[in-house]
């Protein structure tokens, strides 16, 4: 079963779905902070936000799916600023990496959840993962602005894209915190930009 949970503005929901739905959201966020990410079910999602276990699955296929909406939405509430700040793409790379790894670490168990949920196979999970990776790419390519020559800016692009996913992926698994991510990260940009030089 295929929702449109994320879509915005929410297309084919009338009011009172859509208000289902923000209920739903919230009630995960609420249950995830309660319970933690093992624990959380869709049924207990659904008895917090007031709802049958059915309506609950007719907007979210699965605990995965959730949190991939928790996760896109928490993304989507915490734009980078137009302008980054630095003078050169060294500096407004570091800065994004921070910045993301401190929007990671105010709330690691989203971020633990989220880590593993977008490694699900179901389509709603599939849709979620091209949309925050696009989202990471979009966030990159800002902060590298125009300084990169246009032949090597597909290639550091790619490489902080992997990067990014590859430390995110570690900081879930435990092996540092999300914060720690963000300085680890920011020695891989200052390597990555030297050698693009």
């Amino acid at each position: 079963m295929s929702s449109h949970v994320s879509v915005a503005p929410r297309q084919g929901l009338n009011a009172r779905q859509t208000e289902t739905v923000e209920r739903l959201l919230t009630a995960g966020v609420e249950e995830l902070a309660a319970v933690g990410h093992e624990a959380l079910t869709i049924r207990t999602v659904a008895a917090r936000a007031g709802v049958s276990t059915a309506t609950a699955y007719t907007y979210l296929a699965s605990k995965n799916h959730l949190y991939a909406e928790l996760f896109w939405r928490h993304l989507r509430t915490h734009p980078m600023p137009a302008t980054p700040a630095g003078v050169d793409a060294t500096q407004r790379l570091t800065e994004l990496v921070r910045f993301m790894a401190r929007l990671l670490s105010d709330s690691p168990e989203l971020a633990a959840a989220a880590t593993r949920s977008l490694l699900a196979t179901d389509p709603d999970v599939d849709r979620l993962r091209a949309q925050i990776g696009a989202e990471f790419v979009a966030r990159f390519r800002t902060a590298l602005g125009d300084d990169t020559p246009a032949d090597t800016r597909p290639a550091v692009l790619e490489a902080l894209q992997l990067a990014f996913s590859g430390a995110m992926l570690q900081a879930g698994m435990g092996f540092y915190s999300y914060l720690e991510m963000g300085e680890r990260l920011a020695d891989v940009v200052a390597a990555v930009m030297k050698g693009n030089a």
